[in-house]
């Protein structure tokens, strides 16, 4: 079971089954202490990408290390840093010019709905405090992130400490146009009060995988500009190739005022995170007023190790064919979802890039006891997967061979007749 001291994430401990005990972990291969290995299909919770234990951002690690591991970032740079800002910078969508650093997804998102709300307060505009998100959405745990997710699981036992949002509806295939109108309804009821609307592109992740075409966030990016609110994208899951393109807002032709990156940021090697911003909303705190500044911060923002990672991870994109492979893994997901697609034990298939799901049929939900029914037999089989409820997702490594991924589609489809 694990040392029972341990408080595991999203975990309920009563009843939990023994853990498997990792010693090391190789491309897509994760081994174990009593010798198995297992296939890793969900990129160790989506933050691997060019597989596990990768060399070059190794290297970059241990040289980082030998020669400065931290410094308060307040009041140093360093070349790290540096290196990273002009990498990130050369591959974010055209108007993001300025770099926040923090250390998860949820404290970038939340990093990002302070300088919205802020930039607007230093405009003179302190009721422009408003925030807009979408149905099923989610976008972290802390307060702030959990106010703009959606309402569940995740977020119940703490409603008291969330603040209100409004909310437009999920575009479902069919009913995408249902979803733009709702928004510039609320638009001509209330622009004057909205400060920003946060998005995750193309595909909700912990909502359930839920993915809606690219015109549907050029619409809703359209109307945000037309009436002065600022757009923010949370990329942090989609980010650094997993829809297809760099980052999943290309595909929409169109640039964000502030966008949130994490999870992949590193390669899966360390904690990182930051928010893109373009200069005008940098601008918003830039003042011979003190108290205009932006008053945010932690202790390991910039860390030199964490940024030599990241250095690292985006030598891997400029110097190897990873769109090829990224490519390659989206085209055989294509092939393969094809025979899930009648199966009465589906409801419906999709896919995204390298971002495969399917929604079983059943009550559905994060709690459905066929998630954990699932995630037991993927396990037993000596492959990772963790259905989000009765959603099945494959969001593999990009190292992860065609011949490995037939295996876990393999093991998806022997998965389904303990459901019939």
């Amino acid at each position: 079971m694990g040392n029972s001291q341990i408080w595991r994430p999203f975990t309920q401990h009563e009843g939990m089954p023994e853990l498997a005990k990792v010693e090391r972990g190789e491309g897509a291969h994760l081994y174990t202490q009593d010798g198995r290995d297992i296939l890793d299909a969900i990129s160790s919770w989506w933050v691997n990408l060019h597989g596990h234990s990768h060399p070059r951002i190794a290297a970059a690690i241990a040289e980082q290390a030998s020669k400065l591991e931290h410094v308060i970032f307040a009041g140093f740079t360093h070349d790290p840093a540096e290196q990273l800002t002009e990498k990130l910078l050369k591959i974010a969508p055209k108007g993001l010019e300025h770099v926040f650093f923090s250390d998860n997804g949820s404290t970038a998102v939340e990093i990002s709905l302070k300088m919205a709300v802020g930039y607007w307060a230093n405009k003179g505009q302190p009721n422009k405090f408003k925030l807009v998100a979408m149905d099923n959405g989610y976008h972290g745990d802390t307060c702030g992130a959990m106010s703009v997710s959606a309402p569940g699981a995740f977020t119940d036992m703490f409603k008291a400490m969330t603040f209100p949002v409004e909310r437009i509806p999920f575009p479902k295939a069919g009913e995408e146009a249902q979803t733009v109108e709702a928004y510039k309804k609320l638009l001509e009821r209330d622009a004057d009060s909205l400060a920003a609307i946060i998005l995750e592109p193309l595909v909700l992740g912990a909502g359930g995988m839920k993915m809606y075409p690219p015109w549907v966030l050029k619409e809703l990016y359209d109307l945000s500009k037309k009436h002065d609110v600022l757009f923010i994208l949370d990329e942090v899951m989609t980010g650094f190739g997993r829809t297809g393109t760099m980052f999943a807002c290309e595909q929409a032709n169109i640039s964000p005022d502030i966008m949130a990156l994490a999870k992949g940021i590193t390669g899966g090697f360390l904690p990182l995170a930051t928010t893109l911003t373009t200069d005008d909303v940098f601008m918003g705190f830039y003042n011979e007023d003190r108290s205009k500044a932006f008053y945010h911060g932690h202790s390991y923002t910039g860390n030199p190790i964490g940024c030599a990672a990241a250095v690292a991870n985006l030598e891997i994109f400029e110097q190897e064919d990873v769109m090829g492979r990224i490519k390659a893994i989206s085209d055989h997901h294509a092939v393969r979802l094809k025979s899930f697609h009648n199966r009465s034990e589906v409801e419906d298939v999709r896919q995204t890039g390298v971002i495969a799901a399917m929604t079983l049929t059943g009550e559905g939900g994060y709690l459905d006891e066929a998630g954990q029914k699932l995630k037991e037999f993927y396990i037993e089989n000596n492959v990772l997967l963790r259905p989000l409820g009765n959603v099945v997702y494959i969001l593999p490594p990009y190292c992860m061979s065609l011949e490995e991924l037939d295996k876990v589609y393999d093991v998806i489809e022997a998965s389904l007749d303990i459901l019939s």
